[in-house]
């Protein structure tokens, strides 16, 4: 069965291009001009990822983000901005309000194609990841794409989900940018932007006692991350 796309955007040529561009690639694409068409569509359907412009007539796609991640039915729905707003500033806005990935206008459909692919690929479970990692406190269910501490689930984003196994599997051990841009499938983003350390920070308000005072996914200055191990954690 396709996997089923919704494209919130309104400019008529670009879903226009981009619409037929995707179902050329076997997607199933609906559009949408404005929020509250877009808001329509998600209360009537159910869709593998979302388009999402930032600048539409009747509102801020920002505001949308924080709508889906504050519904349990949407909270983990793929979500990749698409806007004209470029500045390094909204894009680590976006990223941290829940958008899975982040593609300035103008684009090539070439890399539009390449980032919805790496998304849909981070949100289907793996059917044989039955693996439960268990650091104390913090338990990372891969069956369930789910993380929890004490018990109680985590908000995190796919992305965020799987840039935590990355770490966690690694646990002890530094892991550069670039080697956790390589264990997250060929995400497509520059391993020298910001988006790696605005998904950590997300992650730490949700697994750290004291994100500031991080004592679980520590910074190794110059260098990238590290998860820390258990009795490294706790000591």
């Amino acid at each position: 069965m396709p996997q089923r796309l919704l494209l919130i955007d309104d400019d008529a040529r670009l879903t226009t291009m981009v619409g037929d561009y995707l179902r050329g690639h076997g997607y199933e694409v609906d559009t949408a001009g404005t929020l509250e068409a877009g808001r329509e569509r998600l209360r009537r359907e159910s869709y593998n990822a979302l388009l999402l412009d930032l600048m539409l007539p009747d509102g801020d796609g920002l505001d949308l983000t924080r709508e889906l991640r504050g519904d349990a039915r949407t909270r983990r729905l793929p979500l990749l901005m698409l806007t004209a707003r470029g500045e390094p500033t909204d894009r680590i806005v976006g990223l941290e309000i829940g958008a899975d990935d982040y593609l300035p206008k103008p684009f090539e459909p070439r890399e539009l194609l390449a980032r919805v692919k790496a998304l849909l690929r981070r949100a289907t479970p793996d059917i044989a990841a039955d693996e439960v990692l268990e650091f104390g406190r913090l338990v990372i269910d891969l069956g369930a794409r789910q993380a929890r501490l004490d018990d109680k689930a985590c908000d995190l984003t796919s992305h965020q989900f799987d840039l935590l196994v990355v770490l966690a599997r690694a646990a002890g051990r530094v892991l550069s940018r670039d080697q956790i841009m390589d264990a997250l499938k060929g995400h497509p983003l520059d391993a020298f932007d910001r988006s790696i350390d605005v998904h950590i920070s997300r992650i730490r308000a949700l697994i750290e006692d004291d994100p500031k005072n991080p004592q679980r996914v520590l910074t190794v200055r110059g260098t990238g991350y590290v998860f820390a191990r258990k009795q490294d954690a706790e000591a």
